[in-house]
């Protein structure tokens, strides 16, 4: 995400972090995405809250008009959220107070998914300080003003074509200087129309700025991606890294070209290996200057690729720091600090790698309950959502350590955000402000 100014805040540095290095400590941060001010899902903040239950460190509790795994996306005062309402997809906006300053109806046409997996309120909204973007996993996307007040909308179906997903859209765009950029990963192979296409809108208009169609020999259910599209930017270079239909493969911001691709996640024109057509992709990568870290799905494989390469990187060497045969990550991302890679698979298994060699330092249990959030960092310790609301604190470092299992008793899929020392928990009931006393 590029620096803005606005009437609205200050000016907040979203330069990645050095490569696989530690981060800074800074006052106070936006959290402007899902994954946070620098699109890995790192906090640079200290004395942020590690113990809390349903009346200990709770500033206030919003109640919600109904569920959603959104992420919130947090700016100066204003928080950003979406959820359902019956049939109605809405964005809600709240105040870093606890009340509710407005709701807007971006689209009508729920979807509940997998029984208690979800809904169509999926994705999360995005803001510069400015407007903030909000697209459902209908296909139903729209820019507001810090008011409420609509600025563009439009049906992505009707655009580009009917969705041939089973669960909805669910990949949450990227936002990057005046661009809006968006991961349509989907189709049906026997129709051989090129359904999946990554596509770049003007933030400011929603005209299409370019398109690319995506094309792979995916069939079965991997051609269809519930993962989100990740910004790589080291300051040297800077693309779309995308994920799904068996590959991950980068683009470029301003023309949508393939700067590269690499298959062999899961492989279907080698005969010693079985294709699993069921395999679709649901965790992104994650990445810090200098290196990728690519998940796949069902006890698969996990790649850590160098990135300024081109071409199909699938055969080449070099292109690889390491694999990991198994033990991916099948709904949480990858999350990288100082030196480290965290996994944490849905049974709630922590595995913890040295991210330059993928060496092993500890795989460890935490708590025994599907895990769909990513994990974030901040303040020396990883945060672990679980699907039941027990959130799972875990020093940092090569030793395996829970400092604290917080739980707030109620449903969530939606990973944590933390702007202010507050850290927003939004559970299937309400949005939680978590912080210690001043």
């Amino acid at each position: 995400m590029a620096l803005l100014q606005t009437w609205r805040g200050r000016v907040t540095s979203l330069a990645f972090v050095l490569a696989i290095g530690s981060v800074s400590s800074a006052t106070a941060d936006n959290w402007p995405s899902w994954r946070g001010p620098h699109g890995n899902g790192i906090c640079d903040e200290g004395h942020v809250a590690y113990r809390w239950n349903r009346t200990e460190n709770v500033a206030w509790r919003l109640a919600l008009p109904g569920p959603g795994g959104s992420t919130p996306a947090v700016w100066e005062d204003r928080i950003f959220l979406t959820a359902v309402e019956g049939d109605e997809l809405l964005l809600l906006c709240a105040s870093t107070d606890g009340e509710e300053l407005w709701r807007r109806v971006v689209g009508v046409g729920n979807k509940n998914v997998r029984n208690d997996e979800g809904n169509f309120a999926s994705p999360s909204a995005s803001t510069d300080g400015e407007f903030v973007w909000s697209m459902m996993s209908s296909g139903d996307i729209g820019c507001y003003d810090f008011d409420g007040e609509e600025v563009w909308k439009l049906d992505l179906q009707d655009r580009y074509g009917p969705f041939q997903i089973s669960f909805g859209m669910t990949a949450t765009p990227v936002l990057y200087g005046d661009r809006l950029f968006l991961q349509l990963v989907h189709g049906d192979r026997k129709a051989d129309t090129h359904e999946a296409r990554i596509v770049a809108l003007d933030k400011r208009t929603g005209a299409e700025l370019w398109q690319a169609h995506r094309i792979t020999g995916a069939y079965g259910e991997n051609e269809l991606s519930y993962a989100s599209p990740m910004l790589y930017d080291d300051t040297k270079m800077r693309f779309l890294v995308t994920h799904g239909a068996d590959f991950v493969i980068a683009y470029d911001l301003n023309d949508g070209h393939e700067i590269w691709r690499c298959g062999g996640l899961n492989p279907h024109d080698d005969p010693k290996k079985r294709y699993h057509p069921t395999l679709r992709f649901v965790a992104s990568p994650a990445m810090v200057p200098g290196m990728i870290v690519v998940p796949t799905a069902k006890n698969g494989p996990v790649i850590a690729l160098r990135p300024h390469l081109m071409g199909d990187l699938t055969e080449n060497a070099d292109a690889y720091i390491w694999k990991r045969p198994d033990n991916t990550p099948d709904v949480p991302c990858p999350l990288i600090h100082d030196g480290l890679v965290y996994l944490c698979r849905e049974n709630g298994n922590l595995i913890c790698l040295e991210a330059k060699t993928g060496q092993e330092l500890y795989q460890e249990r935490t708590n025994r309950e599907r895990h769909r959030a990513s994990p974030v960092y901040a303040d020396g310790r990883v945060y672990l959502t679980a699907r039941d609301g027990k959130v799972t604190v875990v020093k940092t470092g090569r030793d395996f350590e829970i400092l604290a299992q917080n739980d707030l008793e109620e449903p969530q899929s939606s990973s944590p955000a933390i702007s202010n020392g507050t850290i927003y928990l939004r559970t299937f009931e309400a949005l939680w402000a978590i912080r210690e006393p001043n």
